[in-house]
């Protein structure tokens, strides 16, 4: 469980490549994890997530 948001619990999610010939491939899409500190306690957070907490924090 690497790359999970340890706040909203999103993860890597599937989907498809797309050849010019529409030949469909699995692919995965990985979410923009950082690793920050936040309440005294390293975190991993995706940016949407941090993004909200930084808005609320004014």
């Amino acid at each position: 469980m690497a790359q999970v948001c340890e706040v909203c619990g999103r993860g890597t999610t599937t989907g498809n490549n797309v050849s010019h010939s529409q030949v469909k491939t699995k692919r995965t899409m990985k979410i923009n994890l950082q690793s920050k500190k936040m309440d005294g306690k390293k975190m991993k957070i995706c940016t949407s997530c941090l993004k909200t907490a930084k808005k609320n924090d004014k």
